[in-house]
């Protein structure tokens, strides 16, 4: 809902001008004050900002696969994957890198040109890592951009997978630093920070972003922005999850965000990080046609397609391609 307040000089500037620089200082106050924009001004700076820096009507597609399910000793409270959790999901070892070479061929195949790999680790042990280097070197004899998340890594790690030729990095923030420690304990936002600098420090892309729906406050949404736009470097890739409910995890019950609320992150995100591939992410099978459609109005320009995200639904591939066809969306190869 949009809240008459008074204006931070930036969306003043922003409403009578349309301009807007790249930067990394910016204050609470005046992302909110882009939250609280009637959403039809909100979504035309956003759609603007985008069209400034991006194709409007190509979205890169990538494809996810869990390769070492269940079993994490984290406690993030969105997961089925934390061991001390009931949930259905059932603890794998890590997959043989030739299976996960033959699917990414497969993902291809389909149209990705970006293959990504998460395994449910607090932190990946080195013998496990050498195997997951040699997936990422299998990725990239396929001619696709690889892209990994395991948890926090040491610089040494980084370096190894910068070796392998990674392409890409995911770690996300999650939510505000206020509202962390509500969600996870087990390891603090300075944690996440950690990593995502020495990935940075590395010559790794980074992929970072955050999940709404979580109980957080519009502010909490600002702030975990503010957390990303104001690193020395944006993340390359900003996915924005919508949490999805799995039964048997603390957040099961939560009250689903509304349509338009988590339409004007994807737009804030946009604006803030204009550079930034912005991925649709988490939550999409829960999406009507019409609200994705606002989002890649509103500048997202990235989706992860397949039948699952790790352990989760994701809307059928078909599906997809018919959506892209009636919006006149093509995907992106990612050496265009």
């Amino acid at each position: 809902m949009s809240i008459a307040v008074a204006k931070p000089a930036f969306v003043q500037q922003l409403q009578e001008t349309g301009v807007s620089e790249i930067r990394h200082d910016w204050e609470r106050s005046e992302i909110e004050g882009l939250f609280n924009l009637a959403f039809s001004d909100l979504i035309f700076h956003a759609a603007s900002m985008h069209r400034k820096y991006h194709d409007p009507n190509k979205v890169q597609l990538s494809q996810l696969l869990s390769i070492k399910t269940g079993g994490c000793p984290e406690d993030c409270s969105y997961c089925p994957q934390a061991a001390r959790y009931d949930t259905d999901v059932t603890a794998s070892r890590l997959m043989a890198v030739s299976a996960v070479v033959e699917a990414a061929k497969a993902a291809k195949a389909a149209g990705a040109s970006r293959y990504c790999l998460g395994a449910a680790w607090r932190s990946p042990k080195d013998r496990d890592l050498e195997q997951v280097c040699d997936m990422v070197r299998g990725i990239k004899q396929e001619g696709m951009e690889a892209c990994v998340t395991l948890g926090m890594l040491t610089p040494s790690q980084t370096a190894k997978l910068k070796q392998a030729g990674l392409d890409y990095y995911n770690h996300n923030i999650d939510t505000s630093p206020e509202h962390y420690g509500d969600i996870i304990t087990t390891r603090t936002i300075e944690d996440r920070l950690n990593t995502i600098e020495n990935v940075r420090s590395a010559g790794i892309n980074v992929c970072s972003g955050g999940i709404v729906g979580l109980g957080e406050s519009q502010t909490d949404r600002a702030g975990m922005l503010q957390t990303l736009a104001n690193l020395p470097d944006h993340p390359e890739s900003v996915p924005i999850n919508q949490l999805v409910r799995v039964e048997g995890t603390p957040l099961s019950d939560t009250d689903s965000i509304d349509a338009f609320d988590f339409v004007r992150t994807i737009a804030v995100a946009r604006i803030l990080m204009p550079r930034s591939a912005v991925r649709l992410s988490a939550g999409r099978a829960e999406m009507a046609d019409e609200a994705q459609a606002l989002c890649f109005l509103a500048g997202a320009n990235s989706i992860f397609f397949g039948d699952k995200l790790l352990t989760t639904e994701n809307p059928q591939h078909e599906n997809d391609m018919r959506l892209f066809a009636r919006l006149g969306i093509t995907p992106l190869n990612h050496q265009q």
